[in-house]
């Protein structure tokens, strides 16, 4: 059986957040949007379909979990919720924090242009805040 391996892209574009039951929760560079990534640590996932039957619920509840901590912290008008996999084939999910007063409203952030990076301290702080929303 193959080991898990975070795909490169992921590693770089994201910071670890922390690690859930099943899933391994990152956050995403782009300042814009708060925007979390759950990754199954599963080897060989690319599809929500793939996960086995007896970890889907885990990976369900989750995303509700990451969703409604984030929403909750942002206090977002809405919860974008999607696994494209378009440019990386790993199973990964997003979950999006949007205003309707953000820079994409109301399109999807994908079509928003470049990422905006934030400050090394900014990411620290927020990567900390999220850690203990949804260690707790």
């Amino acid at each position: 059986m193959n080991e898990f391996e975070l795909n490169s892209r992921l590693l770089e574009e994201s910071t670890f957040v922390t690690k859930l039951t099943l899933s391994q929760v990152r956050l995403n560079h782009d300042s814009r949007f708060p925007w979390l990534i759950l990754i199954p640590e599963i080897a060989g996932l690319k599809e929500l379909h793939e996960i086995p039957e007896e970890q889907q619920t885990i990976v369900h509840k989750e995303m509700i979990f990451c969703s409604t901590v984030l929403q909750k912290f942002t206090s977002a008008d809405k919860m974008n919720v999607a696994a494209l996999g378009n440019l990386v084939p790993q199973l990964h999910i997003h979950v999006i924090a949007r205003k309707h007063n953000d820079s994409a409203w109301p399109q999807p952030v994908w079509s928003a242009g470049d990422a905006k990076p934030y400050e090394k301290e900014s990411l620290v702080k927020l990567a900390d805040d999220l850690r203990n929303r949804l260690s707790s």
